[in-house]
């Protein structure tokens, strides 16, 4: 199995509900939040077309299994690998792993699927994923990796 990119949260009491657990949309907000990291750290030049080029990243679905509750304080690993990559389309599969005594408990499992596009914000058209981007995701892969 391929490596992961992996961040590391303190869940804070904001991400909790009146219970006392982690809010289900705070999940897909790391999701968010992992991607964008891997994305300034791993493909800078990628994330400077985002910024200021027209390149554009639509997230097309985003979903998330929950197994086990999160509360308040607790350590989160949240680990990011590509699960498919085709020409203009890239989907990310996320673990959230709570780190707690040494020990790695899985707590949920999520998927986001993106689109590579360019244009105005009124006309945009799907394009390939760029080469930068590519090359970044390989250590991170089950996949093969075209890099042509």
């Amino acid at each position: 199995m391929a490596g992961y990119y992996e961040i590391r949260h303190r869940v804070g009491f904001e991400e909790t509900n009146f219970v006392g657990n982690v809010y289900y949309v705070h999940y897909l907000r790391w999701q968010g939040h992992c991607r964008e990291k891997f994305l300034k750290e791993m493909a800078p030049t990628v994330m400077a077309e985002i910024m200021h080029d027209d390149l554009k990243l639509f997230t097309l679905k985003v979903d998330c299994e929950f197994f086990a509750e999160m509360a308040a304080f607790d350590e989160l690993s949240v680990r990011m690998r590509l699960e498919e990559l085709t020409q203009t389309q890239i989907q990310f599969a996320f673990d959230y792993v709570q780190l707690k005594d040494g020990i790695e408990h899985l707590v949920a499992r999520g998927r986001q699927r993106i689109a590579c596009m360019r244009g105005p914000n009124n006309d945009t058209v799907p394009t390939r994923v760029p080469l930068q981007l590519r090359e970044a995701l390989v250590p991170y892969s089950d996949v093969e990796v075209a890099l042509n």
